[in-house]
C-alpha cells in the first residue's frame, strides 16, 4: 500500500469548488492544435498514396453523349480515369424517410446519362501527384447534348393540424400575412470535405479516414455500398475543422474514392477546394415560408396556417427531408395558438442538394413565426413585447403537447423574455429609437422568441482503464471544434469522483468506439454527455466494488478520488491508479470487471429556449444595417462549461448575422451558380459581428440525464428572427413592409427608393 498525498479539488470562480461540471475550464484540444499538431485528413499521407480530382458537369441539365477518357489516360503520372461505366451498379447512400411516402432520390456516384446540376461529378482522374491529377482532368473531353430539366417532382408532402382552422380565421379581428423566403447558405466549415482510402489487399482491412461528423454512420454505408464486411471495414475522424450540418452525410466523390482505392489497391486522397464545397457539397435553407395568423380584438391568437416550400436538390442526403419536418413540427414555436394547420413540401431541382445547415428548419420556422408576431402586433396597434408576453406558453403548462404530437419538456419563455427586455432596457431603446426617427435617422428594434428540438435518441459510451492509470472513455458522439473531449472529460470527472486530467477522451474512430450517431442537431452533450455520465458511474460503483474485496471493506468505504482508490479508515494508505492498473495486468485484480459499456437512450427529446433583441441602424445613402445592440437571454438547461457553452452561442450568432444581412447562393435561370467563390459569396468578418449581451437561465430538462439542452444551432435560430424584425421596424416609417432575406444594402437602398418613389407619386 502506498501513502497518498493530500487531495486538492479544483476551484473556479463561476462553479461549484466539489464539481467539474458548471467549471468554465480551458480546452485541452487547444494546445496541440495551436501549436499546429493538429491531426486533420489532408495531413493523413499513406505510403504510395495517389490524388484524385473530380471531373464535374459545366451544365446544369444534360444527356452525356461520350465520355472520351484517352488522352488523360496517357498523361504524365496518371494511374486511371474512371467514369460511371467502370462503377457498374453500386447503389448510392441511404436517405432517412422521416416523412410518410418520399420518394426517395439517392445520389449516383458518377452521372451515368445525363447529369442534373452544375457541379455533379462525371468522371475522376486518378494520379501519383495532385498537380498531374490537375493537369489531367482537362483532357477529358465529355459531350454533353444540353436538355430541359428533369421536373423531378415533389420529393415529399405532409400536412399536420390542430382544431379547426377554417373557423378560427372567421372569428379573427386582424390577420397577419407573412411571406419569407430564405436564401440557399454554404454551411463553410474551414476545413473542407476530405476522404484518405487506404484497402490492404493482403489482409482485406479496409481503413478510412473521413472529415465528418456521422463516422459509425459512414461506416454502415461504405460497408453495404462496397459489398465489405463491417468487420474489415474502419472509418477514422481525425481533427475536424467544422461541419455545421455539410459533413453529416456520405458523398458521391467519398465512395468514388473508396471503390477506386479497392480497385487500384492503393490508398487514395481527395480534399475538396472552396469550388467544390459552393458547387456540389449541401447547401443549407432557401426555403419560402408563407404564413397567415389570425387574433382576436384582445391580440390572442386564434390560428395559424402555413404552407412551408423546401427545395431538395438534385439528390437526398440523409436528412433531407429534416429542415422541412423540423419546421412543421415546431411551428407555432413558443405560442399557444388555438387551431394549426401546416403543409410542408420537398421538391426535387436541378441544384446542389440541400442538407441540414446549423439549425435545419428551426431558424425557418423562427423566422415566420416572429415575423407574423410582428405583423400582428402593427395591425393591432400593439407593443411587439407586448403581443408576444400574452401568447407565450406558461412554464406551469409544461410540458407541453403540439399539434404535431411533440413534448416541448421544460422551459421559461415569458422569464427568459422579461430578462431580455429588462437587461436590453427596451422601454429606453424604444425612446431612443423614436428620437433618432424625429433626427431623420433609420432605426429599429426587434424582438425574437424561440424554442429549439435538440437532444433524443441514444449514443454510446465506453470506459476502461488504461496500463497507465489514465481512465479512457470512448464515446459514439464525435467533434469539429465544439470542445467536446473537454466538456466530456469535466462530466466523467464527476461521475468517477476524479479530475479532468485523469480522463481521456477517445471518439470518431470506428475502430475504438461503440456504434454511435455522432454529433448533430445539438444533441452529442444531452444524448452523448448523459451516456458518459451513466457510464462514469457504473465504472466508479465496479471500481468500488472490485477495491473493496481488495481491500477487504464495503465498497461503500472505498474512497475514488484523482489520486487513485483508499479505504475511507485508513487516510494514509491506499493505491495510486497506475498502481491500480499495474494490479489489473498482474492479476491481484480483474481489470475487466472495470470495463463499461453502455447504449443510452434518453427518455423523451429536450428543447431549449430562449429570447433575443436587436436594435439596429440603417444608411439612408447605402441601405447598409449596423447591429448596434444584441441583447441575448438563453436556456440550454444545465450548462457543462460556461466557457464553451460562449463560444457556441457567439459562433451561432455570427453565423445568423450573416443569413440575415449578407450570405446568399444566386443560381440563374439556366442553373449556373454565379456565387461561386468567396467573391462573391459574402460571410460575416470580425467588423461585421456586434457586440453583445449573453445571459442565461437554467430550466432542467428532464429528458436526459444531465438535464442539458442544445446550445450550438440556437444563434441562428433567435438572431435572424431579431436582427430581421429590427430592420422591418426601422423601414415601416419610410413605407417598406418586406425586404427579402438577405437583408443587403443593396436590397434595403432599392426597397427604400422605391417607397419614396410611391410616396411622392401618392403626393402628386
Amino acid at each position: 500500500m502506498m501513502a497518498m498525498p493530500q487531495q486538492r479539488h479544483a476551484t473556479s470562480l463561476d462553479g461549484d469548488p466539489e464539481r467539474w461540471i458548471g467549471q468554465s475550464r480551458l480546452r485541452c484540444e487547444d494546445d496541440r492544435l495551436v501549436r499546429g499538431n493538429g491531426c486533420f485528413v489532408d495531413d493523413i499521407k499513406p505510403e504510395t498514396c495517389a490524388y484524385v480530382i473530380f471531373v464535374r458537369s459545366p451544365v446544369a441539365s444534360a444527356e452525356i453523349k461520350s465520355v472520351d477518357k484517352a488522352a488523360a489516360r496517357a498523361a504524365r503520372g496518371v494511374l486511371a480515369v474512371l467514369s460511371a461505366e467502370d462503377f457498374g451498379d453500386i447503389s448510392g447512400a441511404a436517405v432517412n424517410p422521416v416523412v410518410e411516402g418520399m420518394q426517395l432520390v439517392e445520389f449516383t456516384v458518377l452521372a451515368r446519362d445525363r447529369v442534373s446540376a452544375v457541379g455533379q461529378p462525371v468522371a475522376m482522374v486518378i494520379a501519383e501527384t495532385l498537380a498531374q491529377a490537375i493537369d489531367a482532368v482537362d483532357l477529358v473531353a465529355i459531350d454533353y447534348h444540353a436538355c430541359e430539366p428533369d421536373p423531378g417532382g415533389a420529393g415529399f408532402a405532409h400536412r399536420s393540424t390542430l382544431g379547426d382552422c377554417d373557423s378560427a380565421f372567421s372569428k379573427a379581428v386582424v390577420i397577419a400575412s407573412v411571406c419569407v423566403q430564405h436564401a440557399r447558405l454554404a454551411p463553410m466549415s474551414l476545413e473542407p470535405r476530405a476522404v484518405v482510402a487506404d484497402y490492404d489487399r493482403a489482409q482485406g482491412n479496409f481503413t478510412i479516414w473521413l472529415s465528418t461528423q456521422t463516422p459509425w454512420r459512414a461506416h454502415a454505408e461504405l460497408s453495404r455500398i462496397l459489398g465489405l464486411a463491417p468487420a474489415r471495414v474502419r472509418v477514422v475522424a481525425p481533427d475536424v475543422g467544422g461541419s455545421f450540418g455539410g459533413k453529416a452525410s456520405i458523398y458521391p466523390e467519398e465512395v468514388a474514392v473508396a471503390w477506386a482505392s479497392i480497385a487500384l489497391g492503393r490508398p487514395l486522397k481527395w480534399c475538396a477546394t472552396r469550388s467544390d464545397e459552393f458547387l456540389a457539397a449541401t447547401h443549407g435553407r432557401g426555403g419560402t415560408l408563407r404564413g397567415k395568423l389570425a387574433l382576436a380584438d384582445n391580440g390572442k391568437f386564434l390560428g395559424l396556417k402555413a404552407e412551408l416550400d423546401f427545395p431538395l436538390g438534385n439528390w437526398m442526403p440523409f436528412s433531407a427531408a429534416i429542415p422541412g419536418s423540423n419546421a412543421a413540427r415546431i411551428l407555432p414555436g413558443p405560442y399557444q395558438v388555438g387551431s394549426v394547420e401546416i403543409n410542408v413540401t420537398g421538391r426535387i431541382t436541378p441544384h446542389a442538394p440541400i442538407g441540414i445547415y446549423r439549425g435545419a428548419g428551426r431558424p425557418e420556422a423562427a423566422m415566420l413565426m416572429e415575423r407574423l408576431v410582428d405583423e400582428a402586433a402593427r395591425l393591432l396597434g400593439m407593443d411587439p413585447l407586448k403581443l408576444r408576453s400574452i401568447n407565450l406558453i406558461p412554464p406551469e403548462l409544461l410540458p407541453y403537447a403540439t399539434h404535431a404530437g411533440e413534448i416541448i419538456d421544460s422551459g421559461d419563455f415569458p422569464k427568459a423574455l422579461r430578462e431580455v427586455a429588462e437587461l436590453s432596457d427596451y422601454p429606453a431603446l424604444c425612446t431612443l429609437r423614436d428620437a433618432a426617427r424625429l433626427k431623420g435617422e433609420i432605426s429599429g428594434v426587434g424582438l425574437g422568441v424561440y424554442i429549439e428540438p435538440c437532444g433524443r435518441g441514444s449514443e454510446s459510451a465506453a470506459i476502461r482503464l488504461r496500463h497507465d492509470g489514465i481512465i479512457v472513455v470512448a464515446t459514439g458522439s464525435t467533434a469539429q471544434g465544439q470542445g467536446r473531449e473537454t466538456a466530456f472529460a469535466q462530466i466523467a470527472a464527476d461521475a468517477i469522483g476524479v479530475s479532468p486530467n485523469n480522463i481521456q477522451i477517445i471518439h470518431g474512430d470506428t475502430d475504438l468506439t461503440l456504434p454511435g450517431v455522432g454529433a448533430l442537431a445539438s444533441r452529442s452533450t444531452a444524448i452523448g454527455g448523459s451516456a458518459v455520465l451513466m457510464a462514469g458511474g457504473q465504472f466508479k460503483a465496479k471500481v468500488a466494488q472490485e477495491l473493496g474485496a481488495y481491500f477487504n471493506c464495503h465498497p461503500d468505504e472505498v474512497v475514488i478520488d484523482h489520486f487513485g482508490c483508499r479505504q475511507r479508515s485508513t487516510l494514509s494508505a491506499g493505491l495510486l491508479w497506475a498502481d491500480i492498473a499495474a494490479a489489473c495486468d498482474d492479476g491481484r485484480l480483474c481489470g475487466d470487471n472495470f470495463n463499461v459499456k453502455i447504449d443510452y437512450q434518453a427518455d423523451g427529446e429536450a428543447w431549449s429556449s430562449g429570447a433575443c433583441l436587436a436594435a439596429v441602424a440603417i444608411d439612408r445613402d447605402t441601405g447598409n444595417v449596423q447591429v448596434k445592440k444584441l441583447t441575448w437571454v438563453d436556456d440550454a438547461g444545465s450548462v457543462i462549461n460556461p466557457m464553451l457553452v460562449k463560444g457556441q452561442l457567439l459562433g451561432g450568432m455570427a453565423q445568423g448575422i450573416g443569413e440575415a444581412l449578407m450570405e446568399s447562393l444566386v443560381y440563374d435561370n439556366e442553373g449556373q451558380l454565379i456565387t461561386g467563390s468567396l467573391l462573391d459569396y459574402a460571410v460575416p468578418k470580425a467588423q461585421d459581428v456586434p457586440p453583445i449581451h449573453i445571459h442565461k437561465i437554467e430550466t432542467i430538462s428532464p429528458s436526459n440525464a444531465l438535464g442539458v439542452k442544445g446550445v450550438g444551432e440556437a444563434g441562428c435560430i433567435g438572431i435572424p428572427a431579431a436582427v430581421a424584425n429590427a430592420v422591418h421596424d426601422a423601414l415601416r416609417p419610410l413605407g417598406v413592409h418586406h425586404v427579402d432575406l438577405p437583408m443587403t444594402g443593396a436590397r434595403i437602398w432599392e426597397a427604400i427608393q422605391r417607397a419614396t418613389k410611391i410616396d411622392q407619386e401618392g403626393q402628386q
